[in-house]
């Protein structure tokens, strides 16, 4: 009891002593906004979060489409396709994308402020300013569409809603509860941000003076190339946003939502400017089948455009090689997308067009082997059968492991890497692309055949023109009497549809590109198996349960709980 007293006293004189003193808080070096403001690699660094964020080809939603089944049970798009999508159970959402479209406004109004001097030369501070300002617009307006082409569709009231549209940054304890706009208006938002930053953008950053766009004449040469040379080619620009207006018109012009013919041409004309300063379909990069299959292939012009090439890795081979070569086999293709790719000659796999069930790979489309590992093919290192005597490749050998189909996913892939069995690894190059040329052409298809029908021709370019280029590139045989048959704009329009779904398989485009078009989302997944003697179809691999009204994605229940304003959309 004394020890307690005395430790007592001693603590009491300690509070008195310190009582009487007055002592600042202490420094946490942490950067208030006014440092950051005016500090220009600092605000530039506000910027930069909007490159955070972009969708690329490796989100892997076609396991919750007729093209593939995931094998992982715990797997969110698996769990969206056997029926617990919701507002509450979501992982196709995009509605965080909108803490980009923050980030934005606050570095937009950090520019507008007229404080930040990016230099002291003053025409390369306009240039600067320009260019950032271009780009922090476009950024704010393709985060805004991801989060649209997420949540768009027809609200409780029976309209067809868009979602909110931030122009402004909203401080934490700001007022958020903001009602969403009208589809059409959403997206005329888009296009203007889109707009006012063509007007700031360069079309390419480069240092070849031949190419510096007219609106710069007069600027030196020196000056130019330091805002805008081609260390800057992975940022946005003029010819990636009209490439995205076309994707985004393209959307909005689609069944499911406008069904409106200014929209389709309005795709239609910025997919033709663009791709008319490569030549057209004369352009059509070689590389485009296999734009990840090599260093040189993913370093090509395929990628309008694509974020950094890191170092070596194995991280998506890891989680889709066969597990005879130390893979996890997620994602097993369906025979439903089998069926899709065509017989060698053009004509659809049907046995009246040629196809043997019993060699079913036999003289087909070869993008069929080039994407898919089938009974017999080789994808790291090894020759893999998925069917009677496979071992741990065999369909439903091993769960969570072996495929569930008799496919294995090879797309995206990179064929050269290996995953040893000791646990070491030999990795390759990737890279996220957020924009393929061969996406743009297939745009410009799809919008000019629903303008004028397979042979209209926007800007010299027609449906006919485009499909004719990237089948001969596929390697369908010459002349492609298929699709010399096609001559109505409907035909067309299953012929592009179909294009589509095979030279964008797997790259994320399938789980949209169903539901703006207002197709089945419940096409029951198959596969086909070899008993050692004979090939069978599994008839029914995966029964998919969406509800009738999932073409339109659900609000997050926990923004509708907090906003009265924000209004749900139908059924969810």
């Amino acid at each position: 009891m004394r020890n307690l007293i005395k430790n007592i006293f001693v603590v009491l004189v300690f509070t008195s002593i310190i009582g009487c003193e007055t002592f600042e808080p202490i420094d946490e070096n942490r950067l208030d906004f006014d440092f950051v403001s005016t500090v220009p690699v600092r605000a530039e660094g506000i910027l930069l979060n909007g490159y955070t964020g972009l969708v690329s080809q490796y989100s892997f939603s076609e396991g919750a489409t007729d093209d593939a089944v995931n094998n992982q049970l715990t797997n969110g798009y698996k769990r969206l396709a056997l029926g617990e999508l919701s507002g509450q159970y979501n992982p196709a959402s995009r509605w965080n994308n909108l803490e980009q479209v923050f980030w934005m406004n606050q570095f937009l109004q950090i520019v507008n402020a007229g404080e930040i001097l990016w230099s002291n030369d003053e025409v390369v501070n306009k240039l600067f300013n320009d260019r950032l300002k271009g780009e922090a617009l476009a950024l704010r307006a393709l985060h805004h569409f991801y989060v649209l082409q997420a949540h768009a569709g027809i609200g409780t009231s029976g309209e067809l809603l868009g979602i909110p549209y931030f122009t402004e940054f909203i401080e934490s304890d700001g007022n958020f509860n903001t009602p969403r706009l009208s589809f059409e208006a959403t997206v005329q938002a888009i296009m203007k941000d889109f707009d006012d930053a063509l007007v700031l953008l360069p079309t390419d950053y480069t240092n070849n003076d031949g190419d510096i766009d007219a609106k710069y004449s007069g600027i030196d040469i020196a000056s130019y190339k330091r805002v805008n040379g081609a260390q800057f080619n992975l940022r946005i620009s003029g010819r990636i946003v009209k490439a995205l207006k076309a994707r985004v018109a393209l959307f909005a012009a689609s069944p499911s939502f406008l069904n409106d013919q200014a929209y389709y041409a309005m795709a239609a004309d910025n997919a033709a400017d663009v791709l008319n300063t490569i030549g057209g379909v004369a352009g059509l990069p070689a590389n485009g089948i296999e734009f990840y299959a090599s260093d040189n292939n993913i370093k090509g012009i395929e990628s309008l455009w694509r974020g950094s090439v890191g170092g070596n890795s194995t991280t998506y081979e890891e989680r889709m090689f066969p597990p005879s070569v130390n893979g996890k086999g997620e994602i097993n293709p369906t025979q439903n997308l089998v069926d899709a790719f065509p017989m060698q000659n053009g004509f659809p796999a049907t046995v009246a067009n040629g196809y043997d069930p019993q060699n079913p790979y036999a003289n087909r489309d070869p993008r069929l082997e080039k994407y898919i590992v089938v009974n017999g093919s080789s994808i790291g290192g090894g020759t893999i059968n998925s069917g009677l005597g496979g071992g741990i490749d065999r369909l439903d050998s091993i769960a969570e492991l072996s495929t569930t189909t008799g496919y294995y996913l090879k797309k995206l892939l990179r064929p050269d890497v290996r995953l040893n069995s000791d646990g070491t690894t030999s990795g390759k190059i990737h890279a996220n692309v957020y924009f393929r040329y061969t996406e743009l052409f297939l745009i410009l298809a799809e919008a000019a055949n629903e303008v004028g029908g397979p042979d209209n021709a926007i800007k010299g370019i027609s449906a006919r023109d485009v499909i004719a280029a990237i089948r001969d590139r596929a390697g369908i045989a010459q002349p492609d009497n298929y699709l010399a048959s096609i001559n109505t704009k409907e035909a067309m329009r299953e012929l592009i549809r179909n294009e589509r779904r095979l030279e964008l398989s797997f790259e994320g485009h399938r789980f949209w590109d169903l539901r703006r078009w207002g197709m089945s989302l419940n096409e029951t997944a198959k596969g086909y198996f070899f008993d050692g003697s004979s090939y069978n179809e599994l008839p029914s691999v995966e029964n998919r349960n969406f509800q009738s009204f999932a073409i339109y994605m659900p609000i997050p229940n926990s923004e509708t709980v907090k906003f009265s304003e924000l209004e749900q959309n139908n059924g969810w």
